[in-house]
Order: structure tokens, then sequence, then C-alpha cells
């Protein structure tokens, strides 16, 4: 076989021009689909802790700022997901704004907090935090911090970071009587519940300070023709605080217990009494969960104050 150095040459120009038509071509199809649609508002996030233990409770501010003569066609749902660094969605707070959409004004801002606890997911570390407005299959056009999510047409925009930490940063709570076993969301494996029963208890070890207590919790007051269930906490024998059980939705009550509440123990044992239950099977027939039950619990958490 005979070696022609020219054609060889002419072969090796030949792939380098067209290797660069390849990639030529494939950035003007990438600034094809940029988005060019004017966005029609601008989006801020700030979470309370940058940094936060798996299974404890944030505080998470949406901002939006309405562009000048934008208009917006109804009434449209925020997505807020935290992604890993490889790109997998760990958990989100996808909600309806307190104002609907179809009410905001051109220059109005928008601004208000929800109290979210992070779920324990398998994931330590920073993680990315992206925002958007969807209705059904159709997102809107924003204004993010990041100008390069306005080059592709995925409408959902970095608005910070939240450092995930081991949920043994929190204070440890050991549920001991009172509980029946977890339950979980079908379409949400990370939001899970206990039901009590007409008493339900725990403790911790004693911080030998003052605490805030917080109870995420739903009830059925439908149930209850007479006024909803009355729900009282107790630390030893001493109650401590008290609540309305008078919301079908989760509901997250953040109750201050000072130290000598807690008393002089190196453990706290807690109780959580209703004062009236339910059967399922006779409040509905056609269910066949003969349990007596109390509230529903999403989350127990302890915080210093």
């Amino acid at each position: 076989m005979n070696y022609d150095p020219a054609a060889v040459t002419i072969r090796t120009i030949r792939t380098v021009v067209y290797a660069s038509v390849l990639v030529g071509a494939a950035q003007l199809a990438a600034c094809s689909h940029a988005d060019t649609a004017p966005p029609v508002a601008t989006v801020a996030f700030h979470a309370s802790r940058s940094r936060v233990p798996l299974g404890s409770p944030v505080d998470l501010t949406y901002r939006f700022t309405v562009a000048p003569g934008a208009s917006i066609d109804g009434d449209y749902l925020v997505f807020m997901h935290v992604v890993s660094a490889d790109g997998q969605t760990l958990w989100d707070d996808d909600h309806q704004p307190p104002t609907p959409t179809s009410q905001w004004k051109p220059g109005q801002t928008i601004e208000y907090t929800r109290t979210r606890f992070v779920p324990v997911v398998p994931y330590l570390g920073e993680a990315t935090v992206r925002v958007g407005l969807y209705r059904d299959k159709t997102r809107l056009p924003l204004q993010g911090t990041d100008p390069a999510d306005r080059k592709t047409m995925a409408r959902e925009y970095k608005v910070g970071t939240i450092e995930l930490l081991p949920s043994s940063d929190n204070v440890f709570i050991s549920y001991t009587t009172g509980w029946f076993p977890d339950e979980a969301d079908a379409n949400d494996p990370t939001t899970s519940w206990r039901w009590t029963g007409p008493s339900a208890g725990w403790s911790i070890a004693n911080p030998h300070g003052d605490i805030t207590l917080d109870v995420e919790y739903a009830a059925r007051p439908d149930l209850f023709p007479a006024g909803p269930q009355q729900v009282t906490i107790l630390a030893g024998d001493q109650p401590v605080a008290s609540f309305t059980a008078d919301s079908k939705a989760p509901v997250l009550k953040r109750l201050p217990i000072t130290a000598a509440q807690l008393g002089s123990a190196d453990t706290v044992e807690f109780h959580l009494n209703v004062d009236r239950t339910f059967v399922p099977k006779v409040a509905d027939p056609s269910s066949v969960d003969a349990r007596t039950l109390g509230i529903r619990v999403y989350h127990l958490f302890v915080e210093g104050r």
C-alpha cells in the first residue's frame, strides 16, 4: 500500500473543516433554542439558614418582582426544586402563591415566606435551588440570578444554594408510646406522618435552656360537630402548651417552652394528649380502619432559643 502524504493532509483538512461545521451548527442550534420571550417577573429567593440539617425546619422566602407591562394569563403554580450536584431533584416545595398570579400587577413585588421541613434524603453537601412558574405543561419566562438560564427553554431559574447537613446535628427525639407506624404519601415519599392515639409520648435529653417545640400536624375537624379537638402538651406532669386542632391541611405550631418548665432531670418526657378521638371505620362505613386516632403528626422538632 502506497503512502501519499499529500492525500493524508487533504483528508485531515477535510476532517477538521467538517468537524468545525458540525460544531458551528450545534452552536447555532443551541442559540436557536434560547428563550427570547421577555420575562414576566424577576425571581429571588432566601433561606433563613444557608446550612440546614436534614429533618429540620427552614423558612423559605420567595420574591417575584413583576416586569413593567407584564400580563399573566391565569393562575400558575410556583415550583421550587432542590437539586444535587449531579442534577437529581432531592425535594421540592411546589405551591400556590398566596396572591394568585392572575392578580399580579406590573411593577408589583410579591413576597412571602413558607416554612418547610427538609426531608431526610440520601445526600449531603451543597444543593442548588431552582424556581419557576408553571401551569400544566406551560412554564412562564422569568429572570433569575444566572443569565445562563435564559439561554435555554427549560424556564427553571437558579436562585441560590443550600448546604444539607447530617440530621445528627438536630436534637434527638425518642418516640415512646401512643404512636401508630409511619405512613407516607404514595405520590411523594418524602412526605410522611404518624397518627397519635389519645396520648402519644416522646423524650429528649434536657438541654437545660429555653426551647421551641415545633409540631406540624393535621386533624379531622369535620368529624367533630361540637367543635375541633383540643390538644395539650405536657412536660412530665406539667401542661406546657396547648392548641386547637382545627385544620385538615398541615399546620405548623411553634410552641415556646421555658427551661423552668422542662425541670431539672436529665431527660424530659413529653406527652401530647387529645380530648377526643375518632375511628375511621365508624366515621366512614367504607373504611376498614378500626384504629382509634387522635391527630396526624408530620414533624416534631426541638430547637434552642
